[in-house]
């Protein structure tokens, strides 16, 4: 597969409204969770993992952003 060619496959996802909003609920409910588990840890390995599960939840936030900037660029 070519640099970054499943964006093209991941166009129905983000051109549907119904379906990017659920993959946006999903991800927030995700991110609620480490949030909760971030604010609970008492060991600091426990605190990276949580942050870096809401950095790698919140970049795939910005996914729609960059399927739509590949598209423009092509």
């Amino acid at each position: 597969m070519k640099n970054k060619d499943w964006l093209n496959k991941l166009k129905p996802l983000a051109g549907n409204v119904t379906q990017w909003k659920a993959y946006e609920d999903m991800l927030d409910y995700y991110i609620a969770l480490h949030i909760k588990k971030l604010e609970q840890a008492t060991d600091t390995v426990d605190i990276y993992r949580a942050q870096g599960a809401i950095h790698s939840l919140q970049k795939l936030k910005t996914l729609r952003d960059e399927i739509n900037a590949a598209s423009t660029s092509i």
